[in-house]
């Protein structure tokens, strides 16, 4: 699955503060962990094979809340960070005088020296256990095999240090002597093998995160299939970031690729369309999505063309910028695999003849690649009439409620057909703006 800066902008993945689709699924617990989970959401899993195994190992953690460990904390791999680099400083272990005045110094005195040794050993202690509380987890028959994988690399890595017993085995009152000579080989022998368990315990603590965001999210795990035949089908479908999202379904086949949308602005298309692409791409990460039921089969990409930005420094329009995104995505759709293109209102840079001429001939090029799933909404219906006859089309139209007195209204209720509301007009009147251009001032205002 392959996404860019732009569709994740689209779909507000990173968006600013709690706002995004990443904050929905961070329930990660190190900081390890969510490097990870981002670093997933960048790369999701490139062939089929490997998204199914990864959401077999995502629901195990959904539907085994106690597999998981609680004695690793984000400290304790902050910490250990901080306890192996720390040692280019040592030169040798501690011996004779030395060891012995520093014990008593330590004893008696409270030098921190000591305290950072006792707590360094202690979350080594802590981590290792954690790691063999997960790795215990290969008792289970039904665990999956990508988890097993992982779970025995893991193991593979604590079985290879002749430390690990000793350290687990530390507690409260262990000798300075044996803190001293501990920290001194574990630092020169361990370092490499707890990196790489860091990595592995930070990948698992991203599948724990987005397992628990499903389960806590009410979210369901979708059907996975192969990439064709070509298919998309969802059930109460909806936008995770919305409070009181409205429900929907569609359904896309190899028969019946393409949706065109219509309706007023703000009647709710664009937010329908980031329904897709964020249950799509979801989906693609191999944890749950917001919908009753979905099924989809694995694509090579999600492509959106939503808010598209001008290049001031560069000198380039917004309709060259346009044009620039849709040249890419015609790129994309050389590609033999398919990809979910999801394009919202074109050439908004343009006249209103450009615009309509353009969308024309997009809508008639994209027709011809009929391997991919393709959703374009135009609030331009002249534009879906030249196309109501194709049976490969799909219409739809968000609803907009129209009062005689010059009100208008939206239920952002979904409707098969074309729509031919206009309302801009009627926004003009509602908010004021043509009475105040002639000179009247607002009534509300003072």
């Amino acid at each position: 699955m392959q996404t860019d800066k732009t569709t994740l902008k689209d779909l507000s993945f990173f968006a600013a503060g709690d706002r995004g689709i990443f904050q929905l699924l961070d329930h990660t617990t190190t900081l390890a962990g969510k490097e990870q989970l981002r670093k997933h959401i960048l790369s999701p899993p490139d062939s089929f094979e490997e998204l199914f195994s990864l959401q077999e190992a995502i629901r195990f953690f959904s539907s085994q809340p106690e597999a998981w460990t609680s004695i690793i904390s984000n400290g304790t791999l902050v910490l250990l960070e901080k306890f192996f680099e720390s040692a280019d400083g040592v030169a040798a272990p501690q011996s004779g005088f030395n060891l012995a005045f520093n014990s008593f110094l330590h004893r008696f005195l409270n030098i921190g020296e000591l305290s950072f040794t006792q707590f360094s050993i202690s979350h080594l202690s802590d981590f290792i256990r954690g790691c063999n509380e997960l790795i215990a987890l290969q008792e289970n028959h039904n665990l999956p095999s990508r988890l097993r994988v992982v779970l025995e690399e893991m193991n593979d890595e604590i079985k290879n240090q002749r430390l690990a017993v000793e350290i687990i085995s530390v507690r409260k009152d262990t000798s300075y002597k044996d803190l001293a000579r501990l920290s001194y080989l574990a630092r020169r022998e361990m370092k490499n093998a707890i990196y790489r368990l860091m990595q592995h315990y930070g990948k698992l603590d991203a599948w724990h995160a987005m397992a628990v965001a499903a389960v806590k999210n009410n979210w369901t795990f979708p059907v996975l299939q192969p990439s064709f035949p070509v298919c998309m089908y969802g059930k109460e479908l909806y936008h995770p970031l919305l409070k009181q999202p409205i429900a929907y379904e569609i359904n896309f086949s190899e028969d019946c690729n393409f949706l065109l949308l219509t309706g007023a602005n703000m009647s709710g298309k664009t937010t329908f369309m980031r329904s897709l692409g964020v249950s799509a791409l979801l989906a693609h990460l191999g944890t749950g999505v917001p919908a009753k039921d979905f099924r989809i089969s694995f694509l090579q990409g999600i492509i959106t063309n939503m808010h598209v930005e001008d290049n001031l420094m560069e000198g380039e329009s917004y309709f060259f910028a346009e044009v620039k995104r849709i040249k890419q995505t015609a790129e994309r759709l050389q590609e033999p695999v398919p990809h979910l293109v999801l394009m919202d209102e074109l050439f908004k840079g343009t006249n209103v003849h450009d615009a309509y001429e353009c969308t024309k001939a997009v809508v008639d090029g994209l027709l011809n690649y009929s391997r991919h799933l393709m959703v374009l909404s135009t609030h331009l219906y002249e534009v879906a009439q030249q196309f109501k006859d194709r049976t490969d089309i799909s219409f739809s139209y968000f609803v907009t409620d129209l009062a005689e007195d010059g009100n208008y209204s939206f239920k952002y209720e979904l409707k098969s057909g074309i729509s031919n509301d206009r309302i801009g007009y009627r926004i003009l009147q509602k908010e004021g703006v043509l009475d105040l251009l002639q000179g009247r001032k607002d009534k509300s205002q003072p």
